[in-house]
């Protein structure tokens, strides 16, 4: 099964309301199930006992995560992973990396592999451009959609 099957049957997962799809095509067998996220816990609060709660004091105000400056990512397109799986910027341990930043592709070059169930699926290039970041190491996993190269 290529991988544009397979994208066009996770994307059909996604988009519909079933959890999970099974195909057998010869001795090719794809599962794909949706896993929602956690469900939520219930919080309880408790208050503390009037003569147990804290006194306010006057300090300088801490920025929190979401006011810290965001790292500025690279302007361009994003090639996202089209599965889970572990990824290789080469074909073989020791090989020249598929491409490197400042290189210039074309659309249908391989950029890297990702590896599933003992599979190398070869990533290609959906647009032209050059190669602006690398957003994965060498041999990392990834997930469905995250963004692996940038390219402008």
């Amino acid at each position: 099964m290529d991988l544009r099957k397979l994208k066009a049957l996770i994307d059909l997962v996604e988009k519909s309301g079933i959890a999970e799809l099974e195909i057998t095509e010869g001795e090719e067998k794809v599962r794909i199930a949706k896993h929602g996220g956690p469900a939520p816990v219930p919080a309880y609060a408790h208050p503390a006992p009037p003569a147990l709660q804290p006194v306010p004091a006057a300090a300088a105000p801490v920025p929190t995560a979401a006011e810290a400056p965001a790292p500025a990512e690279p302007e361009g397109h994003a090639v996202k992973a089209p599965m889970v799986g572990t990824f290789y910027r080469s074909s073989a341990p020791g090989a020249q990396s598929f491409v490197e930043v400042g290189q210039t592709v074309k659309a249908g070059d391989t950029l890297c592999i990702i590896e599933a169930m003992k599979l190398m699926n070869e990533i290609e290039a959906d647009a032209s451009g050059v190669i602006k970041a690398i957003l994965v190491e060498n041999g990392q996993p990834v997930e469905y959609g995250q963004p692996l190269f940038i390219i402008g």
